[in-house]
């Protein structure tokens, strides 16, 4: 990934360490995610694990909770280093910032998917 995008990344996800995210806007992320091509299940995840972080059905730290955020209103924001309305290539500085989200949090995606296995399991 180039350094740009990780310097957008980092300046994010560090803005958004005590931001909460409303119901509103995990509804706008939804409607968005199908702007992102491959990464449509990645961003999907995000969400659900989001969603669970903040109702206490699945425990992660502030500082992950923090990088989903950030993602999440990234995404949805009109305004971003190449703004969504400019064909193609405005989504695709969206697709770099998930894949970042993603290979940063890829243990906590891992024990998420576990749990979230094991309660299927046991139902």
């Amino acid at each position: 990934m180039n350094s740009r995008i990780k310097k957008i990344a980092a300046g994010m996800f560090e803005r958004f360490r005590h931001r909460k995210i409303t119901e509103e806007e995990l509804v706008q992320a939804e409607s968005k995610a199908k702007n992102l091509g491959s990464y449509v299940g990645d961003f999907k995840l995000l969400i659900a694990m989001c969603k669970d972080a903040i109702t206490g059905k699945f425990k992660m730290n502030s500082w992950n909770l923090s990088i989903i955020i950030g993602t999440i209103i990234y995404v949805i924001s009109p305004i971003d280093a190449i703004p969504d309305f400019i064909a193609v290539g405005g989504w695709l500085d969206d697709v770099a910032i998930v894949a970042y989200a993603m290979r940063k949090l890829s243990e906590e995606i891992a024990r998420y998917k576990l749990e979230k296995l094991n309660c299927e399991i046991r139902k």
